[in-house]
């Protein structure tokens, strides 16, 4: 095996194998998709599933891709922080901004987990990383069985504590983050009832149309270039979450990978798409 190949993919590689893929085939299915690679045109998925039952209520797009999940990553992220007793409540712990962050002006405050979440801000996740280091945020991301559960980071550069989801190693598909989802909402997560409990408790709120309340992350990237950086004409926008309307219950998953630069945040905008069409898709 060569140094590549991280552990986390041993099951995976096994399988890719059997479709008659090398190594190095399969090692490079099991990677984030780069903008080189990727289609010209844009990719999008809306995936609506009953939150019980898994029954799909709607499906359009491409959901089978994997993508970096960009700070819609803060919930799991929020699962391991209350599991690991970093994080303790909703308001606590409440950190300051240190200038060491070297963070945009928006989030130079003192964060709690309530504002890290709404504000999505990424110092406040880096602390969080730091304060577990790699063996235990490598172990509990495979536990969790979120996405293809790789933070090594980039390339010999020793950054996955600080970048694995924001772009880099870290991918998961529209599935794979319902999915998550859905065991999150049903306390099945390989964690405490607490540390779910205080995670949904934190997930951002809007109301969409027809008597709907959404719970969900957004979050915003970039593809890769053939040269390792981020493409900026090749925008990345998550929205995942939850939607109760009286006895119905839904998770959903919302992906675009445009080919045009988007400079507000292309999550935020698949977030409005989404709570505007919410209702008819699921009539």
């Amino acid at each position: 095996m060569t140094a590549a190949l991280h552990w986390k993919h041993l099951p995976a590689l096994a399988f890719l194998a059997t479709l008659g893929l090398t190594p190095a085939q399969a090692q490079q299915a099991l990677q984030p998709l780069t903008a080189e690679a990727s289609p010209a045109t844009p990719l999008e998925c809306t995936l609506i599933l009953d939150a019980a039952s898994g029954d799909t209520l709607h499906r359009s797009g491409t959901c089978d891709r994997a993508f970096a999940p960009a700070s819609t990553f803060k919930v799991p992220l929020a699962v391991i922080g209350f599991d690991a007793g970093i994080l303790k409540d909703a308001t606590t712990p409440a950190w300051p901004y240190k200038a060491e962050y070297d963070a945009p002006e928006r989030v130079r405050k003192t964060v709690d987990p309530t504002i890290w979440e709404a504000d999505s801000v990424v110092w406040y996740s880096r602390e969080i990383t730091r304060r577990l280091g790699m063996e235990r945020f490598a172990s509990y991301v495979a536990r969790l069985d979120y996405g293809n559960k790789d933070v090594a980071g980039d390339p010999g550069k020793d950054n996955g504590l600080t970048r694995s989801w924001l772009g880099s190693s870290l991918a998961i598909t529209p599935e794979e983050q319902a999915g998550f989802l859905r065991r999150l909402l049903s306390d099945a997560l390989p964690v405490s009832f607490q540390a779910q409990d205080k995670t949904r408790a934190i997930v951002p709120t809007f109301t969409a149309a027809d008597g709907w309340s959404v719970h969900g992350k957004t979050g915003s990237t970039w593809l890769n270039g053939p040269d390792g950086q981020s493409d900026r004409n090749r925008p990345i926008g998550w929205f995942v979450g939850w939607g109760e309307k009286d006895d119905r219950r839904i998770v959903f998953a919302r992906l675009y990978v445009g080919t045009e630069p988007y400079e507000d945040g292309m999550g935020l905008k698949q977030r409005g798409i989404f709570l505007d069409a919410l209702p008819s898709l699921v009539k």
